[in-house]
């Protein structure tokens, strides 16, 4: 039987052992109530480390944060490197890949933490705002700790989770976490002009959350009969949908629903997500399957980056000695589209950084490749669109410094000769 106690009167240590390794849900799906009794408990537990992919939530940017070694698939929000005097642990991995590490012990899962709904009639509790790989962390954990969240939305998956495989119930009422929308500004809405050409009526759209995307699903209110099979869906998709523009009528699979692994947005998003039957979650090996994605025809992926080189090269990573991304989902959705039949993959991003300072259409990229030369489709900023698959690395070049801004152009023609010259 569960053992069920309020957030102020929870000691972990009946639960978690020194050494332990801990997963806990992301984003809006973070469970907040307890990692704040973790951070404040972990000193005394010992030993122990937790893989967080991402933390919007702030608690993990004090020094209790140190007690505890934290592993990521990158540095999104808090979960950055240089905030603590631990290093942070990089995972490079495609999210469709996360479920499978922690399946087979790569990803280390003695504890998970998550953040449900109250449960229904039959004592099943929904994960709410984030399923992606928490499924598999249940499944693997010895202990499952779960924040039984008033506020958080009954939202319909592939799989819930059964109050007898609690361990200990932590009852809250506290609102989940919100992001509300950026205000997109005029490059964001110069962008999303020329991405939302290449979306069609009867297309399949997956993007992710900030002010292009919200830009980019503004441009789409005349379209018809779109559809949604996404990672993360944020607060612009429920106006799609409450406008009958967005019906999933026409997709082969889950048709009539949206699909979603996490919801990221403010109460408008979680309200309407509540037992919604137009919206869906499902798990990272089913919303980033490339297997499943590439039976949708017409699937457009829109992704962003750091910077693209002249030859197509993505980098969502890292710039210089800042890791500030991850790899994420892009490669996945970037694959998925490709092998859809009629369908695109996009990478847009602004043609400068730091204020103009500099291009981010670049000779050589200043961290890794997230997404290689060869998966390359479309690339737009404010300036154009690039289309390089089936291109020379020449004609790469030369098309891309076309959409570079005007200011950056020069130099990059220089590099531009050099490949056309030696034709690589």
């Amino acid at each position: 039987m569960s053992v069920v106690v309020d957030a102020e009167h929870l000691d972990l240590a009946r639960f978690i052992r020194r050494g332990d390794r801990i997963v806990w849900s992301q984003a809006c799906g973070e469970p907040i109530s307890v990692v704040e009794a973790l951070l404040a408990q972990a000193g005394s537990i010992g030993d122990l480390s937790a893989f967080a992919a991402t933390s919007f939530s702030g608690v993990i940017d004090g020094p209790a944060a140190d007690k505890l070694q934290i592993d990521s698939l990158g540095a999104i929000a808090s979960v950055r490197p240089g905030t603590h005097k631990r290093p942070l642990g990089i995972v490079p991995a495609h999210l469709s890949q996360v479920a499978r590490l922690i399946e087979t012990g790569l990803i280390g899962c003695d504890v998970a933490i998550v953040q449900v709904s109250p449960p229904d009639a039959n004592g099943e509790h929904s994960f709410g705002l984030t399923h992606d790989y928490v499924r598999t962390a249940v499944a693997k954990a010895r202990v499952v700790i779960a924040e039984v969240n008033e506020k958080v939305p009954f939202t319909f998956a592939d799989a819930t989770l059964p109050s007898a495989r609690i361990d200990c119930a932590v009852r809250t009422s506290r609102g989940p976490l919100e992001t509300s929308p950026v205000p997109p500004g005029e490059v964001d809405l110069a962008i999303a002009r020329r991405v939302a050409g290449y979306i069609g009526d009867g297309a399949v759209v997956q993007t992710g959350i900030g002010a292009t995307p919200e830009a980019i699903l503004r441009e789409l209110s005349d379209r018809r009969d779109l559809g949604i099979q996404s990672g993360m869906l944020g607060d612009g998709v429920v106006d799609l949908i409450e406008a009958g523009v967005v019906t999933n009528a026409l997709k082969p699979i889950d048709r009539g629903v949206s699909i979603a692994g996490v919801l990221m947005g403010t109460r408008r998003l979680y309200d309407f997500a509540d037992r919604n039957p137009k919206l869906a979650m499902r798990s990272t090996d089913y919303t980033h399957n490339p297997a499943v994605l590439s039976r949708i025809p017409n699937l457009v992926a829109v992704n962003s980056a750091l910077e693209v080189d002249l030859t197509g090269q993505v980098n969502a990573e890292q710039s210089g000695e800042l890791y500030i991304g991850r790899t994420g989902g892009q490669v996945d959705f970037v694959r998925a589209a490709a092998a859809s039949p009629g369908g695109r993959s996009i990478i847009a991003l602004p043609s400068t950084a730091k204020g103009g300072e500099l291009s981010r259409i670049v000779a050589r990229l200043s961290g890794p490749v997230t997404t290689a030369r060869s998966d390359a489709d479309l690339v737009v900023t404010e300036f154009g669109a690039a289309e390089l698959k089936g291109q020379t690395l020449a004609e790469r070049a030369r098309r891309l410094v076309a959409i570079a801004h005007p200011q950056f152009r020069e130099v990059l023609d220089r590099s531009a000769w050099e490949i056309a010259r030696r034709g690589f």
